[in-house]
């Protein structure tokens, strides 16, 4: 007899595709909403890698194949992004972009909100300053 199989939220939002769109959406986003301006700053001129980096993370952390880890080892997320100066301004607008990128590509509300609250912890992480 076979164990029935857990569909994991890489698979039920639509899997590579899905997140692809995603993190292009959310790139988008930042690159061109006048209100993600601070976050935006802390970037690089060219978002390609940034993109392809969340991707992959993104891609590993809800559950699809390990692309990050395989490729760069263990994320370090925080110590990572010690480089860029993260307060809550620039924390707030990084989620405005998932927020509305998510909603854009992921159809299902309530696939959303299971992804977006541990993605708010984890942006309220890796903020590293305070007030501007």
């Amino acid at each position: 007899m076979t164990e029935p199989r857990t569909e994991t939220l890489y698979e039920a939002i639509g899997g590579d595709q899905t997140v692809r769109a995603l993190t292009h959406r959310f790139y988008e986003l930042m690159d061109t909403l006048p209100g993600a301006a601070r976050c935006r700053a802390i970037h690089p001129t060219d978002l390609s890698g940034s993109e392809e980096k969340f991707y992959e993370y993104l891609t590993g952390y809800l559950g699809g194949p390990p692309l990050y880890t395989d490729k760069r080892g263990h994320p370090m997320l925080r110590r990572r992004h010690f480089v860029a100066e993260i307060g809550p301004e620039e924390r707030d607008e990084w989620l405005m972009c998932f927020n509305l990128a998510i909603e854009e590509t992921v159809a299902h509300p309530q696939l959303r909100a299971i992804i977006l609250e541990p993605i708010t912890r984890l942006a309220h992480h890796m903020q590293n300053k305070e007030e501007n």
